[in-house]
């Protein structure tokens, strides 16, 4: 029997090393990128990000609450992504009905749906607590 390490990797990405595999890895995050924009969904949320990180700094009355801020946004868009992906292996499966389909397609809807209720929280409590402080 032959150790698994003399075997040759499925993924010739498992096999770089160093820079080069840093490299592919940021290769293949901006095709992600590039996907996800192609996402009406994504697109909107990273247009939103456009405004929404910097007022971040500006709303943010402290660094624990300015990457509150921010990172709620970013947990956005990163769930939108993983839904898009899960939504894009079901699609790849088959396009008939399947109970398990439907139920993937729904558990990353809810996920993006608490992420932007996470979202909203944390940035209407930001809000009010300006406001309050005013």
């Amino acid at each position: 029997m032959t150790a698994p390490q003399d075997q040759d990797p499925v993924n010739p990405q498992k096999a770089r090393r160093g820079l080069a595999r840093l490299w592919y890895a940021a290769g293949y995050s901006a095709a992600g990128l590039r996907a996800g924009w192609g996402e009406t969904a994504f697109r909107q949320e990273a247009l939103a990000a456009v405004v929404l990180i910097p007022a971040a700094f500006w709303l943010g009355r402290g660094w624990v609450e300015t990457a509150l801020l921010a990172g709620s946004v970013l947990l956005l868009m990163t769930v939108e992504l993983l839904n898009t992906a899960i939504e894009s292996t079901v699609d790849r499966i088959g396009a008939e009905r399947h109970p398990l389909s439907k139920r993937a397609k729904d558990m990353g809807s809810a996920a993006v749906l608490l992420a932007l209720l996470l979202a909203a929280g944390i940035w209407l409590a930001a809000i009010g607590a300006r406001l309050l402080a005013s």
